[in-house]
């Protein structure tokens, strides 16, 4: 089994960057959500509120996060800074502090995507101080982990087959195929048996340098809904109703992917085209 794709989402619920190569941290890869969008009181706003989020194009250089957005100029945000502002945010129920990147991205932001129910928009950048952990509930005995503006996990595992059989499912409904992009997976693995993620209980590679935990199914929200490209929403529930239909779960809710976390490598750099070998739960 091999990595075929790697991905971050340096803004969260912006858009994506596929990479050939990328370095792991206990946060995720590095930059992945690193920054995100809040309203006047700092909670999160994402492609569930507002999908033409999706069409924000994002890029990383040396030295700047731009954001690229049809008939706006670009906008650049120093890598190196961190002497904003401070302020508290929202992911969920998690609250952390974050560096304001001012009021030109504010109004950045405002003029591409307009307000959110009468809030202005601003862009964060996770502090560099701060801890934000992950929900024990799921992880081993004695294990700790923690990550930046994620939902919930560092990682997101996707297999290749997996999305074969959501497509084939799809198809057999009278549906178009969805790219791998719906899910917006930080690693994505190739594969003969679909959903076999389901039954992992690690990931290795470079002779178990670098191990991946994999520690909760995934369940899905209406931004897989979102086409990544358009921002549109062109089937209205779909694919997150046919993966509610495929759940074997007793759980109610659509399940994709694994959530994952690092138990060893970090500073590592893993590769598309590297094997991994999985074990079991």
């Amino acid at each position: 089994m091999r990595i075929t794709e790697l991905h971050i989402y340096p803004v969260k619920s912006l858009g994506g960057i596929t990479l050939g190569q990328a370095e792991l941290g206990a946060r995720g890869l590095t930059y992945d959500r690193h920054w995100m969008v809040v309203d006047d009181i700092g909670r999160f706003v994402t492609q569930r509120q507002l999908p033409h989020m999706a069409r924000i194009v994002v890029r990383l250089d040396d030295e700047a996060l731009i954001l690229e957005y049809p008939e706006a100029a670009p906008l650049r945000i120093s890598l190196r800074r961190d002497d904003q502002p401070r302020l508290p945010v929202y992911v969920w129920d998690d609250q952390c502090q974050a560096l304001d990147e001012g009021a030109e991205a504010a109004a950045w932001l405002g003029a591409v995507l307009g307000d959110f129910k009468g809030s202005g928009l601003r862009l964060v950048r996770f502090a560099p101080d701060q801890r934000r952990a992950v929900d024990t509930h799921f992880l081993a005995p004695g294990e700790l982990a923690h990550t930046a503006f994620a939902d919930g996990y560092p990682f997101l595992v996707v297999s290749e087959a997996s999305l074969a059989e959501v497509n084939r499912t799809l198809q057999a409904k009278g549906l178009a195929p969805v790219p791998m992009a719906r899910f917006r997976p930080s690693i994505v693995v190739d594969g003969d048996e679909p959903f076999a993620e389901d039954g992992w209980g690690e990931l290795s590679l470079h002779e178990g340098a670098v191990r991946l935990g994999l520690r909760k199914p995934c369940q899905r929200c209406k931004i897989t809904t979102v086409d990544q490209a358009t921002g549109k929403i062109a089937v209205p529930g779909e694919p997150l109703r046919t993966l509610v239909e495929m759940s074997t779960r007793l759980a109610p809710g659509g399940y994709f992917g694994q959530n994952a976390i690092l138990l060893a490598g970090e500073g590592q750099t893993i590769t598309v085209g590297e094997a991994l070998a999985p074990s079991p739960r």
